[in-house]
């Protein structure tokens, strides 16, 4: 048998966890993260983290290993990941990997071009002017300064402005020229599996996972997260919508949001997030869908792939 990754990936909710953790039992593997959020030590619930009982019965690797003001970014995942391959691999033949970070995700694949680290002299200042120019200002720069990425990307989106703006002041040179959109090899077999579930029986799900999280302490989590609500690792569901009731923020009637509001506002969207996530992932014709309940059905698929 060679050296195989298996991706166990899908939207928020869909039952990853429980199955990796199934596989793990099997195949007496590791796993390994591919949550960008999870990584955050400070947020379990919010984020859904693994708990202590579940770290317990498989080795978990790329969770709650950052601090909320650490930087990280999917090329930083891949080198990490890769990093981390070369030492599990020494004695495992199958290694998991679960998770719904697509970005992560497809940089594990495929490699991510050779993007330069930001040091903080160049990132900090540059977030200190989105923080009081906003963003309109730097995506006019972005325009003068690589009106090709200007074109294609999210202008919306203040994390891809900024790391754009970050390589060109780096470099001198565009973002564009930098990413040659070249496919990395890797020296062991990648096997991607999706779960799916019918849309209803997801959002259930999702709408009682929110509930749990509840249960579990996530409003007290948000409170102990409130003196740091700017920093990056807390713009995620959960959080925002939480940080948003206790401001103050009003309705789209004129009404003070409530808790009860805040909390469907967390349900609704994280259901459209897992929409986002199926739309991506369904772009890559390799991955092999499934529903989480069809264990055999997927154990056997991973035995036939690894056997070849």
């Amino acid at each position: 048998m060679g050296k195989n990754l298996v991706i166990i990936l899908g939207p928020t909710g869909v039952g990853k966890t429980e199955l990796c953790l199934t596989l793990a039992d099997l195949f007496h593997s590791p796993i390994i993260s591919a949550d960008s959020r999870q990584m955050y030590a400070d947020i379990p619930i919010c984020t859904a983290a693994p708990t202590p009982a579940e770290r317990a019965r498989a080795d978990h690797y790329l969770v709650g290993n950052l601090g909320l003001d650490d930087y990280y970014s999917a090329a930083k995942y891949e080198e990490d990941v890769i990093a981390l391959t070369r030492k599990l691999f020494a004695e495992h033949d199958i290694l998991l990997v679960t998770g719904g970070s697509m970005m992560y995700i497809d940089a594990l694949c495929y490699g991510i071009d050779q993007i330069p680290t930001i040091p903080d002299d160049i990132r900090k200042p540059l977030l200190e002017r989105y923080e009081t120019e906003g963003l309109d200002n730097l995506v006019e720069e972005l325009k003068i300064l690589d009106p090709v990425y200007f074109k294609e990307v999210d202008r919306r989106n203040p994390k891809r402005v900024l790391h754009a703006l970050e390589v060109c002041y780096l470099t001198g040179h565009p973002y564009s020229d930098l990413r040659k959109g070249e496919k990395a090899e890797r020296p062991f077999n990648i096997i991607r599996i999706g779960l799916t579930r019918p849309r209803e029986e997801l959002y259930e799900r999702i709408n009682r996972r929110v509930d749990q999280m509840v249960e579990n302490g996530l409003i007290d989590e948000a409170r102990r997260m409130y003196p740091h609500k700017g920093l990056n690792s807390l713009n995620t569901v959960g959080m925002k919508e939480l940080f948003c009731w206790m401001d103050g923020a009003l309705t789209p009637d004129g009404k003070p949001w409530t808790l009860e509001f805040a909390i469907e506002k967390i349900k609704q969207n994280s259901r459209i997030y897992s929409r986002k996530q199926m739309t991506w992932f369904k772009r890559d014709a390799s991955t092999k869908w499934f529903h989480p309940s069809d264990i055999q059905a997927i154990t056997d698929y991973i035995k036939e792939k690894t056997s070849c």
